[in-house]
């Protein structure tokens, strides 16, 4: 079964690290292609990091294998790529990782930078944070299974997205998953 898998997020909210958990408990996650590891090894240049990365899902998409992109949602590339992957038979399913506010985010890149990580401009995650559920709307018709963590302290699977509905677990909700149900109903 061929899988395109989303890992999604506002950045600073742990999708690396979501990635890593994953990889330790599945084997079906295929290429992952992640734009900041390959912006990082071709010296640093975002353009030819998001281009190589391009090239890649295209690859992936042309020769039918299955991959993972980490991504922030923002832009229509992501929406464009799950239409086109379930269009060739794909299985499409999303992993987003929340925090309840942007300050967060925003503390977590800092402390990233500070251990020698990638900056991101402080506009560009107040942005994509007011545009999150926006974002993850225009995703998840194309999935076939969504499931979302919170990561205030560790991933927990918060909620999951079924048959057109949000499904949350747990009995105390983060912030970001009732707005999410504000925005979704």
């Amino acid at each position: 079964m061929k899988t395109y898998t989303i890992i999604g997020g506002v950045n600073g909210t742990g999708k690396s690290s979501l990635t890593g958990v994953l990889k330790a408990q599945r084997s079906d996650l295929g290429q992952i292609i992640d734009v900041d590891k390959i912006t990082a090894q071709n010296g640093g240049s975002a353009i030819l990091g998001g281009k190589i990365a391009l090239e890649r899902i295209r690859e992936c998409l042309g020769k039918g294998l299955s991959f993972t992109q980490e991504t922030t949602l923002s832009g229509r590339k992501t929406e464009l790529t799950a239409q086109e992957a379930r269009e060739r038979g794909y299985t499409v399913r999303l992993f987003y990782v929340g925090l309840d506010s942007a300050e967060e985010c925003l503390q977590r890149i800092e402390n990233r930078v500070a251990h020698g990580g990638h900056a991101i401009r402080e506009e560009a995650v107040l942005r994509r944070f007011a545009g999150r559920w926006e974002a993850v709307s225009k995703v998840l018709p194309y999935c076939d299974e969504a499931h979302f963590f919170d990561n205030y302290n560790g991933f927990v699977e918060v909620a999951e997205y079924v048959n057109g509905e949000l499904i949350v677990k747990g009995s105390k909700l983060p912030l970001w998953v009732e707005e999410l149900q504000k925005y979704l109903s």
